[in-house]
């Protein structure tokens, strides 16, 4: 089977994978420099929700910690290839949407690591002794994204496989 790099889908992918970015980078901007969470964080929302400011060096929430942040850079560029591939190859929207959202959050991340040696996480939630991982709205897209291809494999796909059969 040949590797497409461009398919109807693209244009969805591309816009999809841009908006993520745009609002994402747009967040970041105006937390760092309009709002300035670096000197007011913490900022209490609820009783279960705080803004905050963290630097995170490592990958999806913090894990492996690095202060080398090119190989970071370098895998993010490697997975939205390979997702890009996936995406020119499907044959729905509903696909190449969920694969756009987890584009979009990774190269926004991976801008974030290039232009400020980190990336810049906001959202905590905690709940008692609880404390969620700290974490910014590329991270919401990617997790979407995922959550939509988990769905699609889980549900959608035995659905469109029974219609066909009588």
């Amino acid at each position: 089977m040949a590797v497409r790099l461009w398919s109807p889908l693209a244009p969805l992918v591309l816009g999809l994978a841009a908006l993520v970015f745009a609002v994402d980078q747009l967040h970041k901007y105006w937390m760092l420099n309009v709002y300035g969470i670096n000197e007011k964080a913490p900022v209490s929302i609820t009783s279960f929700f705080d803004l905050v400011m963290v630097w995170n060096k490592g990958v999806s929430y913090g894990l492996f910690t690095t202060h080398t942040q090119e190989w970071l850079i370098a895998l993010s560029l490697v997975i939205t290839a390979v997702l890009w591939i996936w995406a020119c190859g499907s044959q729905r929207a509903f696909t190449a949407a969920a694969i756009a959202l987890v584009i979009g959050g990774a190269l926004a991340n991976a801008f974030d690591r290039a232009l400020r040696g980190a990336v810049a996480d906001f959202f905590h939630f905690y709940y008692h002794g609880f404390s969620w991982y700290v974490f910014n709205l590329a991270d919401v897209a990617i997790v979407a994204g995922v959550v939509l291809l988990m769905y699609e494999s889980l549900f959608m796909e035995e659905a469109s496989g029974r219609r066909g059969k009588a």
